[in-house]
């Protein structure tokens, strides 16, 4: 146990962080000029329910080692911890929301001082510690030299509880051997607009006790503790633990002297009114707030006996506005304090309104445990990780119809043995589609990576095509069908270079309809730094005969405009080897980038590609491609340009062989990236070139005007953009209805993307 007066200096330094986690969302509203109307913010009250649980785990429970994702409404919190600790200059404490200041929520690439995992949308940067645990267990078995690591700490609130992305991740069988991993919930029992009715917590325990957790509760802190082992005491208990969740606030609400009168009503048994009786009004009403997420010795002694053999969930109850004007309040969630109720709460935690940020006096107890806290926490900046060389092509050619996701399975192979020391970096991961995405021939040469090894029981199936061997050095995770898993599991993969120095290359696929289910915590992933590769396939209409639910529409657009990605949708196989090896190289390095694939299982045949045999002129093909596209047919008798992406290209390019049939020549362009197409669009006269370089130009010369007539199978407006080039007329054909199961022949005739629609739209645009 603690001792006594350790914790009587943590209670200083906590009571001075709430402090200063208040006087930071007010500096930043009522400190600094307003001139917009637009309130700035901040969440005072969620902060201080969580001041004392942060407090015992940043000066007393953690290490170096450990990482921890802070619940987006508690970054006053955090940043008052790093000003303590001395990670963050004093003159940032003035600069919540403010451009170059602190964020508004923890973020690990924005904020100025330590920031582990950014978080914001509630339930997903909870569980990124977890996939970040994986990531750690993934690279040290790989890679021995991958630096030590400690707990993953989340750190939540109870109403991230009701995010779907937390229980999938919960649920995945590989997580219940992560004994790195501890949750804390802060159990305020309110959420934005509510204090919440029914919190079940027994449900809540129920579930993750279910999928292999350890679960700990502290609800009531040992001074009331100590009370109910009096007489009448286990009335008090129960008459507590029975009120609804609403009564209990109520009571927090209400003058000390009135606490006795909402406990009894008129219902008390004789020995909880003499209990109650005997205790004097401020004492009562202290005790009915000495919860168990307030109560610093027992937060210590829980964190310090976590045990390691199975993640650990610790549910600490805890109050919303805790010390605060509007403790308990039903609406304290977005609520600020005036100037009297921060000057009261100045004097009530021995600061000072007018001096806010001033740190504990040289040589005090708090100021020495500051100083230790500090030194202990500081980490060693994590070098740059190892030169990698990637190659710009295999250099196998590609001579038989074939798909580009059929190209992918091929290429990941060819890379064990072309490519060794690339391939070595590489992870992929799957949620339940591997072996229909093309993956079973790396899986066959690589394994699958386990937390542990297990035994293969098909090892001597000679029948098997699959060899799903699970050991610690595999190189494929496969996760249950849960895409938000997937790309949260991705995310953390992608980060293992600027977390511990060790690159990884990450890849996974999923089918592309179901990118949007993925979408908000892929992008999350990204925001936080995280790089890596995603392939959405099968893609588009194409998929024709698996009917609407499995046809995707709108993802072309969605990676267009998802930043720190490229998208990319490549018609051959040789485009796709360039562009995906070239996404490659980008993947794991400062200044990195993500990048999307939308794949197809449609083959097509690699002649109409028409690659050219000089090595010179190959190699301008392959710079093209990885720019963005390349010009397939090209003259200046064209009078009209038919520009395709993907799968279509054998469409477009039947249809300007239909035109040329009726005398008029059609030239086409083939996109490998609509999204670097559009960037290169986008930076023209601005003074320094960005991804998309100058082949917009290269595409669409403004001495070759035509009309264009664009097609790809997915929205029409993915493209439409191109009309802005040259200013030329357009017309955009793509898919903008549900589709159906059919033959993929039939399925472009609906949609009008087939060779005639094609042809159609080139009269069309052409005024004929």
């Amino acid at each position: 146990m603690t001792d006594p007066i350790d914790l009587a200096v943590l209670r200083t330094i906590s009571q001075r962080v709430l402090w200063l986690s208040a006087a930071i969302v007010d500096a930043a509203n009522r400190g600094r000029p307003n001139t917009s109307g637009v309130k700035v913010g901040g969440h005072q009250a969620s902060s201080a329910s969580i001041v004392d649980i942060m407090v015992a785990l940043w000066f007393q429970s953690l290490t170096d080692a450990d990482r921890v994702s802070v619940k987006p409404h508690a970054s006053p919190v955090l940043h008052a911890l790093n000003h303590l600790l001395g990670d963050l200059d004093p003159a940032y404490l003035t600069t919540l929301r403010e451009k170059g200041g602190l964020q508004s929520y923890p973020s690990r690439l924005k904020d100025p001082d330590t920031v582990d995992f950014s978080t914001g949308s509630v339930g997903i940067g909870a569980t990124a510690a977890l996939w970040a645990a994986v990531a750690h267990r993934y690279a040290s078995s790989h890679f021995p030299d991958t630096p030590h690591a400690g707990r993953f700490v989340s750190l939540l609130g109870d109403a991230e509880l009701d995010e779907g992305a937390i229980w999938e991740a919960v649920a995945d069988p590989m997580v219940a051997s992560l004994g790195e991993v501890l949750w804390v919930v802060d159990l305020n029992r309110q959420s934005l607009d509510r204090v919440v009715p029914d919190i079940q917590i027994q449900r809540l325990q129920g579930m993750f006790e279910a999928a292999g957790w350890e679960v700990l509760t502290l609800k009531w802190g040992r001074t009331i503790s100590r009370i109910f082992e009096r007489p009448g005491g286990a009335d008090l208990r129960e008459r507590l633990e029975s009120m609804p969740n609403e009564e209990y606030q109520r009571m927090l609400r209400v003058a000390p002297d009135q606490v006795a009168a909402r406990i009894l009503l008129d219902r008390a048994s004789p020995e909880l009114q003499a209990l109650v009786s005997a205790l004097p009004a401020e004492e009562l009403a202290s005790a009915v707030r000495d919860l168990g997420g307030h109560d610093l010795g027992l937060l210590v002694d829980t964190f310090d006996k976590i045990a390691d053999d199975r993640p650990t969930v610790v549910f600490a109850y805890t109050i919303k506005g805790r010390g605060l004007a509007t403790e308990g309040h039903p609406n304290n969630h977005s609520a600020l304090l005036g100037e009297e109720q921060m000057r009261e709460l100045a004097a009530a935690t021995g600061a000072s309104l007018d001096d806010s940020w001033r740190t504990f006096d040289e040589g005090t107890p708090a100021a020495v445990l500051c100083a230790q806290r500090g030194r202990a926490l500081r980490r060693t900046p994590v070098g740059a990780p190892a030169a990698l060389q990637v190659p710009t092509t295999l250099g196998h050619p590609h001579r038989k119809p074939g798909s580009t996701q059929a190209a992918l399975g091929r290429l990941l192979a060819d890379l064990v043995r072309d490519a060794p020391a690339a391939a070595a970096r590489v992870v992929t991961c799957s949620p339940d589609v591997a072996s229909s995405t093309n993956l079973g021939g790396w899986i066959n040469k690589t394994g699958v990576w386990s937390v542990k090894d297990r035994h293969d029981w098909f090892a001597d199936d000679r029948e098997r095509v699959l060899r799903w061997s699970e050991a610690t050095n595999g190189q494929h995770v496969e996760l249950g069908i849960a895409e938000v898993n997937l790309v949260g599991l991705l995310g953390e993969l992608g980060t293992t270079w600027s977390r511990w120095g060790e690159r990884l290359i990450p890849v996974a696929t999923l089918y592309d309809p179901f990118v949007s289910r993925a979408l908000e915590p892929w992008s999350y992933g990204m925001y936080a730094g995280g790089q890596s590769i995603l392939v959405g396939t099968p893609s588009g209409v194409t998929l024709a005969p698996e009917g609407g639910a499995h046809q995707s529409i709108t993802t072309p657009s969605i990676g267009l405009e998802q930043p720190s990605c490229i998208a990319w949708e490549p018609a051959f196989a040789q485009d796709l080897e360039w562009t995906f090896l070239h996404a490659m190289s980008r993947v794991g390095v400062p200044g990195g980038t993500s990048s999307y694939f939308r794949l197809s299982t449609r083959p097509l045949d690699p002649a109409l590609a028409e690659l050219p045999e000089d090595e010179g002129l190959l190699e301008r093909r392959r710079r093209q491609a990885v720019a963005g596209g390349y010009r397939l047919r090209s003259s200046p008798a064209d009078e009209v340009t038919l520009v395709g992406a993907g799968a279509i290209m054998p469409e477009v390019i039947a249809a300007a062989d239909a035109l040329a049939g009726h005398g008029i020549s059609a030239g086409v362009v083939c996109l490998t990236s609509a999204d670097l197409v559009f960037r290169s669009f986008q930076q023209r006269g601005r003074r320094s070139a960005g991804d998309g370089g100058a082949i917009v130009d290269e595409l669409f010369p403004a001495d070759q005007a035509t009309p264009l007539v664009t097609v790809l199978d997915g929205h029409p407006h993915t493209l439409s953009f191109l009309a802005g080039v040259r200013g030329d007329r357009i017309r955009n054909l793509g898919v903008t209805e549900f589709g159906q199961s059919s033959t993929v022949d039939e399925a472009y005739r609906l949609h009008g993307i087939d060779t005639t629609s094609i042809v159609d739209a080139a009269y069309g645009v052409l005024g004929r």
